[in-house]
C-alpha cells in the first residue's frame, strides 16, 4: 500500500509489526511473520535508510519504529525531493534539447543533406509552410516564441486556421505567457478555441517551430531572425526528439485563461524564467525575447529579482538565487 512512498511490501510489514509491538527483536519480528531473518535485515536497513527507524532512548542498542504521523510526512518530504530533482533533470534535459535544435538549425550549411531541406529568405518560407499544411492530414504543433501577435498577421493566419480546423485537424500552440498582456492575441486564441484549436502557455521558448504530422518540422536558421531562413527536418529521429521536446512543454504548459501561480519562492513562472536567464548571464534584450516582452519590462523584472534578492550586480543574484534554492530550471 506504500510502495508509492518508496516502501516495497516486506518493508512495510516489518514496519507496521514494529508499530504493533515494539519490544519485539529480529528472531521474534522473523517468526511471527514468517519471513527469513536476511529478509527481515533487509526490511530493517531499508526502513532504517528511510528514517522509519530510529535508536530506541529507552533501550540502548535497540531500534523503534517512528510514529506513522512522523514516519509518512518523511515518506512524502523524500519523495517531494525526488520529484523536484526529477523536474530539475527534465527542464535542464528541455532546455539542452531546444538549444541543440537552434545550434543544428544555426550551424547547418547550405549545402544538402539527408532529411534536410534549407530555406532562403521569407518568400520561400512562406511558399513551404504553404504546402505543407495543405498536405497535412492529422496534427500540426507550433512553438509561437514571438509574444503578442500583430493585428494584420491575425487576420492573415484565421482564414488558413480555419480551414485546417474545418478539415479536423488537430492544432496545438505554446505561446509565451506574455500574450496575456496582448488584447488582440488573447481574442485570437479564444477564437482559435472557439473553433477547436487548442493553446497554452509558458514563460519562455527557446525557438519557433512548426511540426507537421510529425513527419516534417520547420525551424529557423536564426532564432533572433526567424525570416532570414529555415530549415525542413524529416528525418525520422530529429523528428521522434522534436516530437518529444513538443509534448514535454505541452505538458508543462498552462492554458491561457489560468491565473499565474506562484512557487514557494513568491516567483510567478515568468520570474522564475527571468532569473535563469538572467543567472546565466543574458542581457536585457535576450531576455525580453525570450519572453516575448519589451527591453523596458524584461529591465524592470530583472531589477525587481535583483532587489529581492538584494543583489548589486546580476552575477551576484545569481549566486544569491542558487543559494536559495530560487533556480528550477
Amino acid at each position: 500500500m506504500l510502495t508509492a512512498l518508496g516502501l516495497d511490501d516486506v518493508s512495510e510489514v516489518v514496519y507496521r509489526a514494529m508499530l504493533a509491538r515494539p519490544q519485539e527483536g529480529l528472531a521474534a519480528l522473523g517468526a511471527r511473520l514468517a519471513l527469513p531473518e536476511d529478509q527481515v535485515r533487509k526490511a530493517l536497513d531499508t526502513l532504517s535508510e528511510l528514517a522509519l527507524l530510529r535508536p530506541s532512548a529507552d533501550r540502548a542498542g535497540e531500534l523503534r519504529a517512528v510514529s506513522p504521523e512522523v514516519g509518512m510526512e518523511v515518506l512524502m518530504a523524500r519523495q517531494q525531493a525526488e520529484l523536484a530533482a526529477q523536474q530539475l533533470r527534465i527542464e535542464a534535459s528541455r532546455a539542452a534539447a531546444a538549444q541543440l535544435i537552434a545550434d543544428f538549425a544555426e550551424l547547418r550549411p547550405l549545402g544538402s543533406h539527408p532529411g534536410v531541406e534549407q530555406l532562403t529568405g521569407l518568400d520561400q518560407i512562406r511558399d513551404r509552410l504553404t504546402v505543407l499544411t495543405r498536405e497535412v492530414r492529422e496534427e500540426v504543433m507550433t512553438f509561437a516564441p514571438d509574444g503578442g501577435q500583430k493585428p494584420e498577421n491575425i487576420e492573415a493566419a484565421k482564414p488558413l486556421d480555419l480551414d485546417l480546423l474545418e478539415r479536423g485537424i488537430r492544432m496545438r500552440t505554446v505561446y509565451l505567457d506574455s500574450i496575456r498582456n496582448s488584447p488582440h492575441t488573447v481574442e485570437y486564441v479564444n477564437w482559435l478555441a472557439q473553433h477547436g484549436g487548442q493553446v497554452r502557455t509558458v514563460p519562455a521558448l527557446a525557438t519557433r517551430m512548426i511540426v507537421v504530422d510529425r513527419t516534417a518540422a520547420v525551424i529557423p536558421v536564426r532564432s533572433d531572425d526567424s525570416a532570414a531562413g529555415a530549415v525542413v527536418l524529416t528525418g525520422q529521429g530529429m523528428l521522434t526528439a522534436l516530437c518529444a521536446l513538443f509534448e514535454s512543454v505541452w505538458a508543462g504548459a498552462g492554458p491561457i485563461g489560468a491565473a499565474a501561480r506562484l512557487d514557494e519562492h513568491g516567483l510567478s513562472p515568468q520570474e522564475g524564467a527571468a532569473l535563469a536567464l538572467l543567472a546565466e548571464g543574458h542581457t536585457d534584450d535576450a531576455i525580453a525575447k525570450r519572453l516575448g516582452v519589451s527591453s523596458r519590462t524584461a529591465r524592470r523584472i530583472a531589477t525587481d529579482l535583483m532587489e529581492r534578492l538584494d543583489a548589486r550586480s546580476r552575477f551576484q543574484a545569481g549566486v544569491r538565487a542558487a543559494h536559495a534554492g530560487w533556480l528550477t530550471g
